[in-house]
Formats: structure tokens, sequence, C-alpha cells
């Protein structure tokens, strides 16, 4: 029988690769993006994934899903995968990557208004000011990305894809019930893989004058940010409470914007730079406000998953 301070060393490095790789995952994109494009990235992304999760679940014998559950799957590959990465990637064409990894670090928030409406939860008065708070981060980060006073269109598509995932999240309820987080995860994959299809014929033809580096780079982004990130994240939670191993999540947003500058040179504008802490603020207090432990903390906790993104 392991001991105690094994599991917490072995999950403490699986938190701290887990974290590393997700926050990473916004500065691959901006590399691998002027090779492939935004719609032929989340194709070749979603292709590793998959096929990473595929083989990983076949050595774990995973079942077979039903079909009376493939037009759920449908609709979780289309708003957990399928659109996340493709209105993701389009994003970051103009927005640096430390200011998306922030903007998609507000996908709980959305997850928490969803449920609410959905699930009929209760946010309660510090849920709401949370949210306040957290709009008004955001806001100052979406105007601040053109560097003046203005709406960066760019960054609201990439809240339309935490929006997105937010959506995945209180669709998966009813199938986590019946299907592991790896399984469901596979599946969904698969399904917004088979969506970016459409993509094929450019990524076919921009994949002869992509360099190997470029295509390392998007590998590295289906199989770590995406595949192993979500194998290391079920593995601490399996281990340790729900509201210790979320707290991690709130470090995302730091490691993508230190990856951004020291690798990229990416630096916010000022505006962008105070929306910040404003913005993470918000999101802290929807997720600590004191209430009965229902479906909420773990609609945060899953949706953590998928932002690796």
């Amino acid at each position: 029988m392991q001991s105690k301070q094994l599991i917490e060393t072995r999950v403490a490095i699986a938190l701290l690769v887990t974290i590393l790789t997700w926050g990473s995952a916004f500065a691959a994109i901006r590399v691998a993006l002027p090779a492939y494009g935004p719609g032929e990235l989340a194709l070749l992304r979603l292709m590793f994934a998959a096929g990473s999760l595929t083989i990983y679940g076949l050595f774990a014998r995973m079942r077979l899903p039903a079909t009376r559950d493939l037009p759920g799957i449908f609709w979780l590959g289309f708003f957990g995968f399928g659109f996340y990465y493709t209105a993701l990637n389009f994003g970051e064409v103009t927005v640096i990557s430390g200011v998306a990894s922030l903007l998609i670090a507000t996908t709980p928030i959305f997850a928490a208004l969803l449920a609410m409406i959905l699930l009929r939860e209760r946010l309660g008065g510090r849920g709401w000011t949370g949210v306040l708070i957290a709009f008004t981060g955001v806001a100052l980060i979406v105007v601040g990305q053109q560097g003046h006073l203005g709406i960066s269109r760019d960054a609201i598509l990439i809240l339309v894809a935490a929006v997105s995932a937010a959506v995945y999240f209180v669709l998966q309820r009813p199938l986590l019930k019946r299907y592991s987080a790896l399984e469901l995860t596979t599946y969904s994959m698969w399904a917004g893989m088979l969506m970016t299809l459409i993509f094929l014929p450019g990524l076919v033809a921009k994949s002869h004058a992509a360099s190997w580096k470029m295509l390392a780079t998007a590998g590295y982004l289906g199989v770590f940010p995406a595949a192993l990130g979500y194998v290391l994240w079920n593995y601490a939670m399996a281990r340790l409470p729900v509201s210790r191993v979320s707290s991690f999540l709130y470090l995302v947003p730091v490691v993508g914007m230190s990856i951004g500058w020291i690798v990229l040179h990416e630096v916010p504008t000022r505006l962008s730079a105070c929306g910040a802490p404003v913005a993470v603020l918000g999101v802290y207090l929807v997720n600590a406000r004191k209430r009965a432990p229902v479906r909420v903390p773990a609609l945060v906790v899953e949706l953590s998953e998928s932002t690796g993104r």
C-alpha cells in the first residue's frame, strides 16, 4: 500500500505538469498559427489528441459508446472541441497568448451562470458580486487588447470559446453518470475532429509548406495540453479533495502570461494588465462562495479539463 506522502508527491508532480502544459498551450497556438491557420490547426490538434487518447484507451480497455448516446456526444464534440478550438485559434490570430489565457480562465463564470439557468443552482450575493467583478475585468481586457478604447473582435471571439466550453460541461453532466472522464473525453474529441474535417483540404495543402518544428508544435498541443493534461488532472482528482485541486486552476493564466512574455516577448497593454487581476478576483469569488456541495463545484472542476487547452 502506497504511503500518503508518496501519493501526495505524485499528485503534486501531476498537477505541476498539468498546469505547465495548459498554460503553455496558448503560446504554442500562436507559434503554430502562421504555418497552418486557425481551422487547420484545430483539426491537426484534435487528430493528435484523439489518437493519443484512443491508444491509451485501447490499453485501458475503454468501452465503446452506446448508440443512444451518440447524439449527445456529437454536441459535446461540437461545443467542447470542434467549435472551441476553432474559435480560440481564430481569436489568437491577434490576441496575445497571455490575454487569451486570462479570457479562457473566465469559463467557470459562464459555467456557473449556465448551471443557475439550466440546473437551477443559486449563486448568492457573493457569487453575483464575483460575476460583476469578473466581467468588469474582462471588459478591461477586451477593450485594452487593441491598445486604445475600442472593442477587440478577436478577444470577444475567445470569450465565445469560453462560453462554448461552459456549455460543453453543462451538457456533459448526464453522460458522466454512464461514462468515465477518459471515455467521454475521447469520444467527444473524436466527434470534434470529425466536425473539423472541413479543414482537411487546407491542412493537406499547408502541411507541405509547414516545417517539422510546426508539426511538432501541433503535436505537442494535442498530446500534452489536451490528452496528457486530462489524464494527469483526473489522477489528481481521484486522490485529493475537489476544492484543493481546483485551486490550482488560478495558476494557468499566470503560466500562460509568463510563457507568452518570455518566449514570444508579448507584453499586454496597461489596460489589459489592469483587467487581469480584477477578472481573476471575480472568478475566485464565484468559486469560493459558501454554499452546499451541489453540482456547480463539479462543473467548475470538469470544465478545467478542457481549457488547457
